[in-house]
Formats: structure tokens, sequence, C-alpha cells
């Protein structure tokens, strides 16, 4: 069935939260882009300053066909002096799709009768990451559905149970969330666990159409998702991710919301989302994604571009529901972490590999379902590093720490060691000839380019992990 904002009377809203709808209209309907303008802010971003929403809009308001190009080069260089060429990999892992929501673009929706329902038992968790491991992978994302049975403890003990599993060399270092918001008491119970970054996405920005779409549950209250992670930030709990779902509502509007949440929490806690996600809407059981909002793949490359220039140092992910040529294209613009191996299904990564997606078995259609090392060799050949870092959450780098070391552009220092040695170890224990063989040359190209005593620190780690080490890192 088909939702769009034109199909309903939208109600009055009596209060306004930081998001206010006019603001953002008024910057996009006042920005009036010109070259000597569009050149200003690039150069203020190339300065890796974060970009005001008014600048930002004037980025997005650009539609001459060289000064776009101009916005486009300016992010793969700003990507590549601030990133280089890693990309972090990581899989989800679907732990139960109980939900008391009914929102109309996912199919977890509570009133779509034909999901299959099911929460992963002890068993079926510790299966699934073991073959996780055995594929190669260190860091994962549960998603859980919102329901009472995934209460904080239930997600605190999910959590523990996934650090403990180890197959072989394999280990998962890093476990992020992706759940329903929670009280502050909630928040801290699942960062004792040892998470990395909690995620949650407003899905729009627009308080009217968040209205249409989601229908019943608590996720009805646009302004308590709103304010979920100031909750988080004042349980400690630093290291956030936040998302729009693109193809609900104008795609400049949904920008410049994720500009305004970023500005949110670096005024209220100094520090802002570690992460931003942008996935278009894909269809789902009981929903086709065609609304009158959907974002063209020229459009949405252009936003992540101008997402990469606005906020330098905060991470972007895309996702398995884009197609490959356009995440390896989106890389090059400013995508710093990708999945890989995705599987959506309950359980199905310790299944033998399905040919088909079962909608009424998954949330939404994924576009890309390449196998992890597919990916990792398509990376290589492109002479991107596939890493696996986890280093700085295990060294406390994190939140306003992580902005310490980040903002001056230090971090790079760790980033590109460590994620060579990650993928040394990926190369060692998990990667085909053929892979390897290319992997280890990539990885001699990269050391020619590493100042010589840092060159010579990470030689000998990498000759520790040939000789069976595993998890070093700086």
């Amino acid at each position: 069935m088909l939702f769009t904002p034109q199909s309903y009377k939208i109600p009055d809203t009596p209060e306004k939260p930081f998001i206010d709808p006019e603001e953002i209209w008024e910057c996009l309907n006042t920005a009036r882009s010109n070259p000597q303008r569009v050149r200003e802010i690039l150069a203020k971003s190339f300065e890796k300053q974060r970009l005001s929403m008014q600048e930002t809009a004037i980025l997005l308001n650009t539609t001459d066909p060289s000064l776009v190009q101009e916005i486009f080069d300016a992010a793969a260089l700003l990507k590549k002096n601030i990133y280089g060429n890693r990309i972090v990999l990581f899989a989800p892992l679907y732990v139960g799709n109980l939900c008391i929501n009914d929102c109309a673009y996912c199919g977890f929706k509570i009133s779509n009768r034909n999901q299959q329902r099911r929460t992963l038992s002890v068993q079926e968790l510790e299966e699934n990451v073991k073959s996780l491991e055995q594929d190669g992978h260190k860091r994962l994302i549960l998603v859980f559905g919102e329901h009472p049975h995934y209460s904080p403890h239930f997600i605190a003990e999910t959590v523990r149970k996934v650090y403990s599993v180890k197959y072989g060399n394999g280990s998962i270092r890093r476990v992020n969330i992706n759940a329903a918001p929670l009280d502050e008491e909630g928040f801290r119970i699942v960062k004792e666990a040892g998470i990395g970054t909690y995620q949650i996405f407003q899905e729009t920005y627009h308080p009217d159409t968040y209205r249409i779409y989601h229908r019943a549950g608590k996720k009805m209250d646009f302004a308590d998702r709103l304010v979920s992670l100031d909750r988080a930030q004042k349980a400690g709990l630093d290291d956030v991710g936040i998302g729009a779902l693109f193809g609900l509502y104008d795609w400049r509007y949904e920008v410049l919301g994720l500009i305004r949440h970023t500005n949110h929490l670096e005024a209220c806690f100094g520090v802002g989302p570690h992460t931003i996600s942008f996935p278009r809407l894909q269809d789902a059981e009981g929903f086709t994604a065609n609304t009158p909002y959907k974002v063209n793949d020229n459009d949405f490359l252009r936003l992540i571009a101008i997402l990469r220039l606005a906020v330098p140092y905060t991470g972007l992910i895309l996702t398995a529901r884009e197609p490959a040529w356009l995440r390896d294209e989106a890389i090059r613009y400013g995508v710093s972490q990708i999945d890989a191996g995705t599987k959506l299904e309950l359980g199905a990564y310790a299944e033998e590999k399905k040919q088909n997606q079962e909608l009424n078995k998954e949330q939404f259609m994924i576009n890309d379902c390449r196998s992890l090392n597919e990916v990792i060799e398509e990376l290589i050949s492109k002479n991107d590093i596939p890493s696996f870092c986890t280093a700085c959450y295990r060294l406390g780098r994190t939140g306003e720490h992580f902005m310490e070391f980040s903002v001056p552009g230090f971090i790079k220092k760790y980033c590109q060691p460590n994620a060579i040695l990650t993928l040394a170890e990926y190369l060692e224990d998990y990667a085909p000839e053929e892979t390897r063989t290319k992997g280890y040359l990539l990885i001699e190209k990269e050391m020619q380019s590493i100042a010589p005593p840092l060159q010579q620190k990470i030689r000998e780690r990498l000759e520790q992990i040939k000789q069976g080490k595993r998890d070093l890192y700086f």
C-alpha cells in the first residue's frame, strides 16, 4: 500500500522541539547560490570546519552543473585528506523482529500479518556470530524491533554473549546497536555491556510527514524520539548515531534536519554524532517505495557529497540497501563505513546461502548481496583499504575524547596503520589466495607513503600477525 503526505489531513502540533520546519524551509528558500559563495564555502570545508545550516543550504540549492561538479570534487578531496583510503566494514545481525510500532514503510510493522516473527535463541545467536567470525567479521551492529521483550537488560545480555563467542582466530571486537529509544537508566545498562555506537534514526525530521508514516506504537511520538539521544548523552553514552530515511520527504530538508540535529548535540553535549546514516526508502512487505519524494541516484550522490563537506569528521554509513555500483561510487564522495555480506533474515548467517530474498522474513529489500570477500576484493582493486579497526572504541577515544583526536587530524596517524593491521589479519585467516596476494601488494604500496619510524613499527606488527598474534593496534 502506498502512503504519501497528500493522503492525510495533518493535525496541529502544540509543541515545537529543536527541529523547526519553518526555520529549515527559511534556510532553503533564502539560500542563493553563486560561484563565489559556493567556492568560499568549499574553502571553509577544506579548513575542516563544519558548515552552518545556511552554508549547507547554499550547496543544496546549487544546480549549475559546473558548480555541482566542484562540490563533488571538493567532497572527494576532503574525504581523502581526512580519511585516507580506508573503508570500515561491518555486518548487521538481526536479533529479533517483534515490534509494537506500525511504521508504514517497515516490514516489521505490527499490522503486517505476513511477517514471520521470531527472536534468536541463545544458541542461534551463537551460531550466527560464529558464522560471521568464520567469514572474517570483527564489527557488528545488532538490530532489534521495538518491543517490551527487548529490554535494556536483554540487549545488554545479548551484547555480552556476542563478545563471548570466539571461533578460531575470530572475535567480535565492536558491537553497535540499532534499537528503540531507552530511558536514561536503560542507556546506562546497555553502555555497561561495552557497546560502541547506539543508533536511533529520526526517519524524517518533518513532523507532519512523521505522523503520516508512524501510525501506532511508541514511535508515534516525534518529539520523544528526537530527544532520545539526549538521554543517552546524559547517561554517559557519548557515542551515538543519527539518520534519516530518504524518500519520505524532501531530501534537501532532511539533510538540513541532520545538520540541525548535529548542531543540537554539539551545543548541548560538546560532541556531535559519531555517525550519520542516510538510507533510501526500499520496498518492504506491504509497502511499495514509490513516493513523491523518491531520491534519484544523482541527487543521492550529491547529498552524500554535501554531508561530507558539512560534517568533515563524522562517519558516513551507506548500507546494502543500495546497489553495488552506487556504493562503490559513493565511497569516493564521503562514505566511510559500509556493511558487507549482509543478510537480513533472522538466523540467515548460520544457514546455507539463499538465492532469493523473502520480504515476509526481512525488514526491507537490499540491493547489494555481495559476500564480505567480494566487497574486500572490490575495495582492494580500487586501492581502498578494508578496515575492521576498533582501536578508538577500546582505548576510550569516543565522544568528546574522539573529537580531541580527530578534529585536529591526528586520528589519521592511528587509523591508517590500524586498517593495515586488521586487513593483514583478514588476509592471513580468511582470504582466498588471490585476495591474499592482492591485499599484501596494496599493503606494501601503502607502506611507502608512511614515515619511516611508524613504518618500522607497522612492519614489526605485521610480522607478529604472520606468526599468529592477533588484535594488535596503535
